[in-house]
């Protein structure tokens, strides 16, 4: 949190030096976000990007002692939750992949086929399960399990009360393990 808090103060006294710091040090974290809510890495990137080019006009505009009290992740998160909203409501054209590349990733790679068939088959269910939930409990779930916010950094990027966010996440992985058989839910609270 104290590199967030540097990184605030930074902005305040130069944003233009500091803002390619902010983008690297987000635009990996926010992609992913936005690829969650979007199932699309064309709209999550620009959905991510689009994030960047708000947080730049509104820090612009925020006086200094704003830019450097800011808590830089929920903030992001926020505007990046919003881009996301407003890009669902527009209509679209539907996009047509030209070429399907293999989705496994490094680590699936590595392994035997057989494992790695059934970790990938798992993994799709488990996204498949995620895009079938409400918007409220897959965005909470997206921000406590998958980007590793905490409760208090998700509720106030969905603007709501902890408790609030607490039970949206617990409803969402209830109904992820009942969309899910139970043998294959790798899903349960952190420690």
């Amino acid at each position: 949190m104290s590199d967030d808090l540097s990184l605030s103060n930074r902005l305040a006294t130069d944003l233009d030096g500091a803002f390619e710091d902010l983008v690297r040090t987000f635009q990996d974290r926010l992609f992913g976000f936005t690829l969650r809510l979007t199932s699309s890495p064309q709209d999550a990137e620009e959905s991510a990007q689009d994030t960047f080019v708000r947080a730049y006009r509104a820090l612009q505009r925020y006086p200094r002692e704003r830019v450097a009290a800011l808590k830089l992740k929920p903030w992001l998160y926020q505007i990046a939750l919003n881009v996301v909203r407003n890009r669902v409501r527009r209509p679209q054209l539907a996009a047509v992949a030209i070429d399907e590349g293999n989705t496994l990733t490094a680590d699936v790679r590595d392994e035997q086929p057989e494992p790695a068939a059934l970790m990938l088959e798992l993994q799709q269910r488990l996204e498949q399960a995620v895009k079938e939930l409400p918007e409220r409990y897959a965005t909470a779930v997206v921000l406590r399990h998958i980007q590793g916010l905490s409760y208090e950094e998700a509720a106030q990027i969905l603007d709501q009360p902890v408790g609030t966010t607490k039970s949206d996440v617990h409803r969402g992985l209830r109904l992820l393990r009942s969309a899910m058989d139970p043998e294959s839910v790798l899903l349960g609270e952190p420690a």
